[in-house]
This record gives structure tokens, C-alpha cells and sequence, in this order.
């Protein structure tokens, strides 16, 4: 049985403590750090499965140090913080944090949302394993955009473009169906899940990074709804 690694970022040792010790119990190896810094030096040394992410640290703060490993990995990421500010909260989901839990917290309730993280990583990890040989086409052509799907490699205008697995997953939905108008709460559910607990803010920041990696791909707002992809000018 897989032992899984929570990097657990936060100055103030008490908090840091108890949820290191919560998460022990549920038989999870913890990692306690006090600084953005230290934690960007595990990062790239030894990786954890996921970051429980305190917002207020002396230097780096968590938004800065959410962003560097959002733009690196998919890994799961919750941020916890004293602020109960509905732009700290939209702020942290913009920047790619899966969950935000303010101070003071049920550290029962941090252990639950933990679990559905992992839960949530564990189903995308299967995702990635190897299909049958037998298996339906392993591609789908759109105009210009061709996905591979057991390689999950994207390829627009010749050329490759590097995609986290949310990315390649809310373009895969597109490309499935283009020209069909998804609402938010229906991308939510289909991309990162029932159980998720975020704002639909979030949908809004993939896209953004969607568009921004793939330049002129028409993914058009549909006004107080959601999203499309126009499948006629790929």
C-alpha cells in the first residue's frame, strides 16, 4: 500500500504540528517546513504528493510558492490562511490551489478534504496508465488540434504543446464535443470532479492558461455560462 507524502508549509510550529499529527494517524508521512524557501528546496529534490500551503510565510509567501509548483506539476495543493477574504480565496484558486481553508480550521475537516485530494490524484493517475491494445483510436482529429490519447500529448499547428493532465483533460472535453456550450458547474464536475470544493473561478483561470499555451485556439466565453470550443475555425 502506497504511503502517501504531504508537505505540510507553515511558520507557525503549533499549527504545523497538529496537522502533521492528524495526518500521521490517517497513516500519511508528513514533511513539516516553515518557509516557502524550504519547501521550494524539497520541491526540487524530493517531491511530496501534496502541499498543505499556509498563505502568510516570512519571505515567499504561499501565493508566490502556489504559482511556481502550479507551473511546473499538477500536484494536489490546499492553502490554508487566517485571511477570510473572498479575493485571497478567489486569488488562491486563480493561481492553481485545488482547495482553500481558512484559520482557525477543524483539523478533522483538512484530513477529510486531504483524502478527496488524493482520492481526485489516485483517479487521474489511472487515467495515464497504459489502455488495452485493443482499444478504441488512440487520437482524435480537430481541424489542426490532434490529441493522442493513451500518450495524452496534444499537438496544435504542428506543433507539440506541453499540457498539465487538468489542461489536457478540459481540452479533451472540448475536442470531444465542439460547439457545445459547457457551463462551469458542468466542467467542474467533469474535469476535477463531484467531490470538488472550489469556486468555479477555477475554471476560468484553466482556460485562461488553456488559451495562453495554445495561442489562437477558439475557446469562446459563452456569456453567463461557461465555455465552447468552435470546432469550425480549429
Amino acid at each position: 500500500m502506497h504511503t502517501y507524502r504531504i508537505a505540510v508549509v507553515d511558520d507557525d510550529q503549533h499549527i504545523r504540528q497538529l496537522v502533521e499529527t492528524y495526518l500521521q494517524k490517517e497513516n500519511m508521512a508528513t514533511i513539516g517546513l516553515g518557509s516557502a524557501e524550504e519547501a521550494w528546496e524539497l520541491w526540487r529534490t524530493h517531491p511530496p504528493d501534496m502541499w498543505v500551503l499556509d498563505v502568510m510565510l516570512p519571505g515567499m509567501d504561499g501565493f508566490e510558492f502556489c504559482k511556481k509548483i502550479r507551473s511546473d506539476a499538477e500536484v494536489p495543493i490546499i492553502m490554508i490562511s487566517a485571511r477570510d477574504d473572498e479575493v485571497d480565496k478567489i486569488l488562491g484558486i486563480e493561481l492553481g490551489s485545488d482547495d482553500y481553508l481558512v484559520k482557525p480550521f477543524s483539523p478533522r475537516e483538512l484530513v477529510a478534504r486531504v483524502k478527496r485530494q488524493l482520492q481526485r490524484m489516485k483517479k487521474l493517475q489511472s487515467k495515464d496508465e497504459p489502455l488495452p491494445i485493443d482499444a478504441a483510436d488512440d487520437y482524435i482529429d480537430l481541424g489542426e488540434l490532434r490529441l493522442l490519447l493513451h500518450e495524452r500529448r496534444a499537438i496544435w499547428r504542428k506543433n507539440e504543446v506541453d499540457l498539465t493532465s487538468k489542461e489536457f483533460d478540459l481540452l479533451k472535453l472540448f475536442v470531444e464535443r465542439p460547439n457545445r456550450a459547457f457551463a462551469r458547474d458542468e466542467i467542474l464536475q467533469l474535469v476535477w470532479g463531484e467531490d470538488y470544493f472550489g469556486s468555479d473561478r477555477a475554471v476560468d483561470h484553466l482556460v485562461k492558461r488553456l488559451r495562453k499555451k495554445m495561442g489562437d485556439l477558439p475557446v469562446e466565453a459563452v456569456w453567463g455560462h461557461g465555455y465552447r470550443l468552435n470546432g469550425g475555425e480549429c
